[in-house]
C-alpha cells in the first residue's frame, strides 16, 4: 500500500534567522515560532537594533504556507516552507519590499566577557519598593563576600526597556561592570527596569524623572543591608542612566560619589538634534541633507515642547508631516494610518520631558566626587559637547571634585570599535572595555576608605 506522506515534518517550533539588506546594510531578523495545540505564536528579534521578544500580532501557516504580521510595526512576512531548515520569502514594511529567506537555527553571539561560574562572590536575588508608587523592584545584588562592610554601587541604565544586566545587542554590560567591581570590592546592586522582567510598574505614563525615583529606591535598599557601607553608596549610569544620577545627587546629598558613562550635559532637545546630525552625517548625508534634516527636527521638538495638550500636540505634528510628505512622490507617502502611527509614537510623556530638562540644573547641585566618562566616538551622546556641559555645570555649583576623560576608540557602549557605527554594536565581541573597567575601580577606590 502506497502512504502519501510529506518529505519534512512541517513544523517551524523554535528560531529561524534571515538577513535583511537595507540601503548597503545587513540586519539579521530572528523569528521565534511556539506551537500550541491549534496554531503557532511567535517573537521577533532585530539582535543588532537591540530589539528581543517583538509579539506577531498574526501568525498563519497552511500547507506550508507562511504569513507573519506586525503591526505594531506595519510589517510582514510571506513565505514558504521548502524544507526542515529553509523559507523562502519576500519581507514587506510599508512601502519597502524585498526578498529575505529564513534559515532553522539561531547564531550563537559571541560574549567572551560575560561571566562565568564559578563566582568568588556572594550573589543574592533581590527585591525592594518604590514607596512613592507603591511597585516592587527586583534585582541582584553582588557581594565581595557574603559577610562585611563594603562600598556599593547602584546600576542605572539608559533609555528603552532594560533589564537588570542591561542587554543590548547580546551583550550583558551591566553584568559585566558588576563582576568585575564586585571582584575587586565593591558590592553591585542592578536590577530590571520598571515594567521589565521581574519588576512591576508601568512605563506607559513614566519620564526620567519616573526612573529616578526606581534608583532612589535601590539606594534606599542598600542603606538597609548590614552589608554595605552606608557612607560609600554610590551610583553608575549609562547614557538616560548619566541623567538621572545627577537628579538623585542634587536632592540626597549622602550619595557618595557619581560615574556618568556617557551622560548627558546638554538640553534634551538639543542633545537630539546633534545625535540625528552626527549619525546622519556619519551614514554619508550631505551638507544640505543635514541641514533641511536639522531645520525639520527643530520644527518637530518645537512643537512637542511648546504643547502640553496631547491631541493639541498630535494635531500639529500631523500638520508638520503632511506638509512635508508633500514634496515626496505619491509612492512613497506614508498611508494616513501609517502616518497617524508616526505621530501617536512621538506623542509620550517621556519624550516631551526629555525634550525640555536641562540636566545641568541638577548637576549645579550635585556636591559629591564625578567621574566623568565618554566614548571619543560616540554618535550617539557628543564627548566634547557634553563634557564640557556636565564640567561647567559642576563647576558653577563649586563642585572642584571632578575627573573627566574621552577616552580614545570607544563608541557609545564603551567598546572599542572598528567602523564605529551603531550597526556595529551587535557585531563586536566586547562588551565593556577592560581599561574603563579598571578606572571606575581606581576611582571608587580613592572615593572610599
Amino acid at each position: 500500500m502506497l502512504v502519501n506522506a510529506p518529505l519534512f515534518s512541517q513544523d517551524l517550533s523554535g528560531g529561524w534567522t534571515g538577513t535583511l539588506k537595507v540601503q548597503g546594510m545587513e540586519l539579521p531578523l530572528v523569528f521565534n515560532f511556539v506551537k500550541t495545540a491549534d496554531r503557532y505564536t511567535a517573537t521577533m528579534d532585530s539582535p543588532k537594533q537591540g530589539a528581543k521578544d517583538i509579539p506577531c500580532s498574526e501568525v498563519q501557516f497552511t500547507d506550508n504556507k507562511l504569513v507573519i504580521k506586525v503591526k505594531t510595526l506595519a510589517l510582514e512576512y510571506v513565505g514558504e516552507l521548502k524544507n526542515d531548515t529553509e523559507i523562502v520569502g519576500t519581507f514587506k514594511q510599508s512601502n519597502f519590499s524585498t526578498a529575505m529567506n529564513l534559515t532553522k537555527g539561531v547564531e550563537k553571539m559571541v560574549r567572551p566577557q560575560e561571566p562565568r561560574p564559578p563566582f568568588p562572590y556572594y550573589s543574592e536575588e533581590v527585591q525592594f519598593t518604590n514607596v512613592s508608587e507603591n511597585f516592587a523592584l527586583a534585582g541582584t545584588l553582588t557581594l565581595p563576600q557574603k559577610e562585611g562592610k563594603f562600598p556599593a554601587v547602584v546600576l542605572i541604565s539608559g533609555s528603552g526597556q532594560q533589564n537588570r544586566d542591561s542587554e543590548l545587542f547580546g551583550h550583558k554590560s551591566f553584568w559585566v561592570i558588576a563582576d568585575y567591581l564586585t571582584r575587586n570590592g565593591i558590592a553591585v546592586l542592578r536590577y530590571d527596569d520598571r515594567g521589565v522582567g521581574q519588576s512591576k510598574g508601568s512605563l506607559m505614563h513614566s519620564t526620567s524623572a519616573d526612573f529616578a525615583t526606581d534608583a532612589a529606591a535601590a539606594v534606599a535598599y542598600l542603606r538597609t543591608r548590614s552589608e554595605i557601607n552606608p557612607k560609600e553608596i554610590g551610583i553608575i549610569g549609562h547614557s538616560e542612566g548619566g541623567m538621572i544620577a545627577p537628579m538623585l545627587a542634587a536632592k540626597d546629598k549622602k550619595i557618595a560619589f557619581l560615574i556618568l558613562l556617557a551622560g548627558t550635559g546638554i538640553p534634551g532637545d538639543a542633545l537630539l538634534l546633534n545625535q540625528n546630525y552626527e549619525i546622519g552625517k556619519q551614514r554619508g548625508m550631505t551638507n544640505e541633507q543635514l541641514e533641511q534634516a536639522k531645520v525639520s527636527n527643530q520644527k518637530i521638538y518645537a512643537i512637542l515642547k511648546s504643547n502640553t495638550d496631547i491631541e493639541a500636540t498630535k494635531k500639529q505634528l500631523k500638520s508638520h508631516f503632511e506638509s512635508e510628505y508633500k514634496t515626496m512622490a505619491e509612492n512613497e507617502r506614508p498611508s494616513a494610518t501609517e502616518l497617524q502611527e508616526q505621530v501617536n509614537s512621538m506623542v509620550s510623556p517621556w519624550l516631551q520631558f526629555f525634550m525640555k530638562h536641562n540636566p545641568q540644573e541638577d548637576l549645579k547641585k550635585v556636591k559629591c566626587p564625578v567621574l566623568v566618562l565618554n566614548g571619543e566616538k560616540d554618535l550617539q551622546v557628543t564627548p566634547s559637547l557634553n563634557t564640557q556641559g556636565i564640567e561647567n555645570a559642576l563647576k558653577a555649583g563649586g563642585n572642584k571634585n571632578i575627573q573627566v576623560e574621552i577616552l580614545p576608540g570607544l563608541n557609545h557602549l564603551f567598546q572599542r570599535c572598528k567602523t564605529c557605527t551603531l550597526e556595529e554594536y551587535g557585531q563586536l565581541e566586547e562588551t565593556f572595555a577592560p581599561e574603563v573597567l579598571h578606572l571606575m575601580t581606581r576611582w571608587i577606590a580613592m572615593q572610599t576608605k
